[in-house]
């Protein structure tokens, strides 16, 4: 248990998905987003912030620009699974890491949404995969991976084989270890902007790169995700001059 306590540090830092979640909200009711900013001060971005997400990617709209590759330095690593009450997130060991450019940011943690909370040209994806970074000032990046219903997804049956049962909400350590990699498509070609945190507290200034190629994930996988949390996705926020940008 003592070598497992650096990395539970780690999580205690580095958790961003619920961050500031002090009071409870929710995906719909008078909890639910069109009133996260007045639950609680530190929420306000959520009704005022400019730059919020997700956003709607209309692609006649995209500007096409000679982005830097998304390289990821990802390794296996033990990870926490846990159903926090808003989604499934995995908090993962300090080790792996994305590189855009000259920027490296350290993967934290990645959950999912159902439906997908992006959307391209006004259509959502069967679910989306958010994997949240933070470089070595704190800035956030995020990656989301769109997930459609294919093929079964090996490494959502290890993570769904790990959960805690529906309802129950408290944090399972996985003594085997798992790789982000798995989850990401070979092609990298990708979509950026400027948004923000899509939960509260809609902290903005957060970089996004959606990528463009889907991973595959069964029907029954899909469901079971489904059952826990039938919309656990934000409604589209305006862009409000920011441009979305395409790599080529």
């Amino acid at each position: 248990m003592r070598a497992l306590l650096p990395f539970a540090a780690m999580l205690a830092l580095g958790a961003t998905h619920a961050a500031g979640d002090q009071h409870h909200w929710s995906y719909g009711g008078p909890e639910g987003p069109s009133n996260w900013a007045k639950l609680d001060s530190r929420y306000r971005l959520c009704g005022s912030g400019k730059s919020q997400s997700p956003v709607n990617i209309r692609l006649k709209a995209v500007y096409q620009g000679a982005l830097p590759e998304l390289e990821f330095q990802y390794h296996p690593a033990p990870f926490h699974i846990t159903d926090n009450g808003h989604s499934v997130q995995v908090d993962v060991a300090p080790g792996s890491s994305l590189h855009v450019g000259t920027d490296r940011y350290e993967l934290i943690q990645f959950h999912f949404h159902h439906p997908s909370e992006e959307e391209i040209d006004g259509k959502r994806f069967d679910m989306v995969a958010h994997l949240v970074h933070r470089d070595s000032k704190g800035a956030l990046a995020v990656v989301a991976i769109p997930l459609k219903v294919g093929h079964e997804n090996p490494l959502l049956a290890t993570l769904w084989s790990s959960l805690p049962k529906p309802g129950d909400h408290h944090e399972v350590i996985a003594r085997q270890a798992i790789n982000a990699a798995d989850l990401v498509p070979s092609d990298h070609g990708y979509f950026t902007y400027t948004g923000s945190l899509t939960t509260p507290p809609c902290s903005e200034n957060v970089r996004w790169m959606i990528l463009k190629t889907t991973e595959e994930i069964s029907k029954a996988q899909l469901d079971d995700f489904a059952a826990r949390y039938p919309n656990d996705a934000r409604p589209i926020q305006r862009l409000n001059g920011r441009h979305v940008i395409a790599s080529r």
